[in-house]
């Protein structure tokens, strides 16, 4: 926060100029000093007040009542301040002070010990203080040179200006400028035309200023801010007067559109003058026009010729309430603009020191106002007598008039009724729809019912009417009879149009329930007929006389049931039938097919032909299989013999196998040693078989089936047990624990397939301690654990993926921290590894296999080359490992 002492002890501060010198504070206690502001901040601001017609002469007196101060801030603002009040009492100017000050704040200036009673008494030490601190914010702080702003910006623009000119050296608002050529070489700099640079002497400062002062004030619209001789006779002039007075340059020159702006200035005032002309003539003709009307429309008022019946008056009302709602308010406006263009007409030309207007003779505003008198006591006049009249026939044409509302509501009502209830929308719905334009009709019946009554008075109206001979009675009874003829067309349609929605909806419901009916009998049916052409079309294999037998024993029995399902046909088919015969005879549109089913009749006609067609086919297949069968069994007697032996041999290598692989006895290299010595005496009973072969090529299959799977057996548990070694060796799993995984395994196999259902595997897991209770986190936990032993899901689990899973299991932990404690050596203080770094640290094989797994993966911070702890771990390890 900045503060500046301003006369004395009183202080304001401000955020726009840097702290003063030292020096400043007692300038501000110089008579010379305060003699220049006063003439230079007078100057300044009647450059703003004559915008608007005024002046000061003393700075003291003329801004004690706020009146001036508020218009100033106005004028250099371009902004509306409060109202001044307009009291002559020293509260009043007190008031006006303090809404001018309160806006100088408002603008971001602070004010310290500056009041409104002061500037009310006269205080001219803290009334320059206060001018001061309105051209800091208004003149000089916005002023911007290359980032610099206020004092600063405005030296360095005065500075850059005057840099080509000899002899002028400006560093400061006060002694540089004595000389005047700091001021002359502005005007040149920009004007060049209005000043001889070149003849001005620097030791002719009186020469100098005078020349300036004297050019800026008649060419630059720049009023004379000081004296020549009061700055030549002082040893430093003042910074303030300086500043105010360079500032009204900077503002003149800013921008260099002096001409654009003079033109403008001139096209303005052009443009106000046209506007005032365009007034005065807009007020002469609006005058005229406005004094016709009225001349006019007295005659009209002031006519009291009578009518005879209700629709004369009425229209009379009518045009009167047309005059006052429609010729009547522009002219009430016209008026009004008048009085308003004449006032602003009148403001206009006094801002712009012209004459006041005088309309033409006759065409005063009071000229106008006194005609428009006239009008309205003519106007009064006439709209009694209206209402006089009106009150005479209303008592009659109001019954008419109830009549008419009557009358109109009823056929707004009808309209349109007779074409709803003549439609055939009917004839084409659907049963559910039939439905709805039932209730729909049966709402509307309730609405018919609901406007008897108003037919009723319409009709007693118009009998009213008729008793009391009113004059328009033909027009009434003829409306009259209209709604009475079409009350009764209506209720005739009505009854109509209910009878034919009753009977539409019975036949869709007779309909409805046959297609329902159908759709429950086709059906079945349908997949009796696609269930026997599966049967008859099914390829059988069979081995036996007996399979073969019994195949044509449920054959027989399927033929037998054809004549019923013939008449099942028929009776489906008849209903059908009995459908088409209701459309044909009543001529019932069908909108669709049936809603229960897409089973048409086509379609059962075209499977049941299907069927009798595969009855015979399926005849021919089994006498077929029949024959061949017999002559099998023969070949069957002589393998048989020879069969019962090999037979039985690979039945208990089978078992034997699958027992070694399931129980426990000795170590891994045990069990394979074992199998191997199996596999090896397997390999050797292999001339048997090819012997049998040899002599039944035609029945060997289940011989060579039982062979085969025998040998792939013994290698599969072969190859289980291999696996379990590497995985053991791998990591690190004793035989204890090995054997403890495969007796839990086990226990839960309980059908000795050598897998474990999902089930099973949740519940070894729980034997073996895992944390997977019936919640949805345990069923999580669960989920995550299957995706690993059973990745395709399979939906079993076998052996080497439930060891492979408990032994990363068991050595996860150790892993990781043998993997962070690696990271943390070789990354030291950073939170990731280089690949120089593993160079470094690690053996050049190792460090290069590692660095070319590092390359797949982004490092931190976008470094090239770099990994952190989940990256290094990932490209050491693998992400299945941590």
């Amino acid at each position: 926060m900045e503060c500046h002492r301003i006369h004395g002890n009183h202080v304001y501060e401000n955020n726009y100029m840097p702290q003063e010198d030292d020096w400043d504070r007692d300038m501000l206690l110089d008579p010379a000093w305060e003699k220049q502001q006063r003439k230079t901040f007078t100057a300044w601001c009647n450059s703003h007040l004559r915008k608007a017609g005024t002046q000061i002469e003393n700075i003291e007196e003329d801004f004690r009542d706020g009146l001036k101060l508020m218009l100033l801030l106005e004028v250099i603002s371009g902004e509306r301040l409060a109202k001044p009040e307009r009291g002559k009492m020293r509260v009043h100017k007190i008031s006006n002070v303090n809404k001018a000050l309160h806006y100088i704040t408002s603008k971001g200036v602070k004010l310290v010990s500056i009041g409104a009673e002061e500037i009310v008494d006269g205080n001219a030490k803290m009334t320059l203080g206060m001018i001061w601190t309105i051209i800091l914010r208004f003149a000089i702080q916005d002023i911007s040179v290359e980032e610099t702003s206020a004092k600063e910006g405005l030296l360095l623009w005065c500075q850059r200006k005057t840099a080509p000119y000899k002899n002028v050296n400006i560093q400061n608002f006060h002694i540089s400028w004595k000389d005047g050529l700091g001021f002359c070489a502005l005007i040149h700099r920009h004007r060049p035309e209005l000043i001889d640079y070149g003849k001005l002497r620097k030791d002719d400062p009186m020469t100098n200023l005078n020349t300036a002062f004297d050019v800026a004030e008649k060419y630059l619209d720049i009023p004379k801010m000081l004296d020549a001789e009061d700055i030549v006779g002082t040893a430093r002039p003042d910074e303030k007067a300086i500043m105010t007075y360079v500032s009204s340059f900077y503002h003149a020159f800013s921008g260099a559109q002096k001409a654009e702006t003079a033109a403008n200035r001139i096209c303005k005032v052009l443009a106000v003058n046209q506007e005032n002309e365009q007034l005065m003539e807009d007020y002469e003709k609006l005058a005229s026009d406005l004094l016709e009307w009225i001349r006019r429309t007295i005659p009209w008022l002031e006519n009291r010729a009578p009518e005879n019946t209700m629709q004369a008056m009425q229209q009379k009302l009518e045009d009167f309430r047309d005059y006052r709602r429609q010729h009547k308010p522009p002219k009430v406006q016209e008026k009004c603009q008048l009085e308003i263009n004449f006032n602003t007409l009148q403001t206009k030309l006094r801002l712009s020191n012209r004459p006041a207007f005088m309309p033409s003779e006759g065409k005063m505003v009071s000229d106008v106002s006194n005609a428009w008198g006239g009008l309205e006591g003519a106007e009064k006049g006439y709209e009694e007598w209206l209402l006089n009249e009106i009150r005479r026939l209303e008592r009659l044409d109001h019954l008419a008039e109830k009549f008419r509302q009557k009358a109109a509501i009823h056929e707004t009502w009808t309209e349109g009724k007779e074409v709803m209830l003549q439609a055939r929308d009917f004839e084409t719905a659907s049963l559910s729809e039939i439905k709805a334009l039932l209730k729909k009709h049966e709402a509307f019946e309730s609405d018919l019912a609901a406007h008897q009554d108003r037919v009723e008075q319409i009709a007693a109206i118009a009998q009213e009417l008729n008793e009391l001979d009113y004059y328009d009675s033909p027009s009434v009874n003829a409306r009259c009879q209209n709604i009475c003829d079409q009350w009764d067309a209506l209720g005739a349609l009505t009854q109509k149009r209910s009878e034919a929605l009753q009977r539409t909806e019975k036949l869709l419901e007779t309909i409805d329930q046959l297609y329902l009916e159908f759709a429950k009998r086709a059906a079945p049916f349908n997949n009796w007929m696609e269930g026997a052409m599966e049967d008859l079309q099914d390829t059988f294999i069979v081995h036996t006389i007996e399979e073969i037998q019994g195949l044509s024993t449920a054959h027989e029995q399927f033929k037998a049931t054809l004549p019923d399902a013939d008449k099942e046909r028929g009776a489906i088919l008849g209903i059908h039938n009995e459908i088409a015969k209701i459309v044909a005879t009543y001529h019932v549109n069908m909108a669709g097919t049936n809603p229960y089913t897409t089973i048409n009749p086509q379609d059962i006609n075209a499977k049941w032909d299907k069927v009798r067609q595969l009855v015979p086919q399926r005849d021919q297949a089994l006498i077929e299989e029949h024959a061949r069968q017999q002559n099998n069994e023969r070949l069957r007697r002589q393998f048989a013999n020879q069969a019962n032996v090999i037979g039985p041999w690979i039945q208990t290598k089978m078992e034997e196998i699958g027992r070694i692989s399931i129980e426990m006895h000795g170590t891994l290299e045990d069990q394979l040693t074992h199998l191997r010595q199996y596999e090896k005496n397997i390999v050797n009973y292999k001339p048997k078989i090819d012997q049998l072969e040899e002599t039944h090529q035609l029945i060997q299959e289940h011989i060579r089936v039982g062979w085969e799977q025998l040998l792939t057996t013994i290698a599969r548990t072969i190859n289980e047990i291999e696996n379990q070694i590497l995985t053991r060796d791998a990591k690190g799993i004793s035989q204890d624990q090995m054997n403890e995984f495969r007796a839990s395994f086990n226990h839960f196999d309980r059908d000795h397939s050598g897998t474990l259902g999902a089930e099973e595997f949740k519940a070894c897991l729980i034997s073996l301690g895992f944390d997977i209770a019936n919640d949805a986190q345990g069923e999580a936990e669960f989920s995550r654990i299957m995706s690993i032993v059973d990745p395709n899901r399979v939906g079993v689990v076998t052996f080497q993926a439930f060891i492979d899973f408990m032994s990363r299991e068991t050595a996860d932990t150790d892993t990781a921290d043998q993997v962070m404690a690696s990271f943390k050596v070789l990354a030291g203080d950073k939170n990731y590894i280089l690949a120089d770094e593993l160079r470094r640290e690690l053996p050049p094989d190792q460090a290069e296999y590692c660095i070319a797994r590092m390359a797949p993966y982004a490092g931190p911070d976008a470094i090239p080359g770099a990994l952190d702890y989940m990256s290094f771990s990932t490209a050491l390890y693998g992400e299945s490992d941590l």
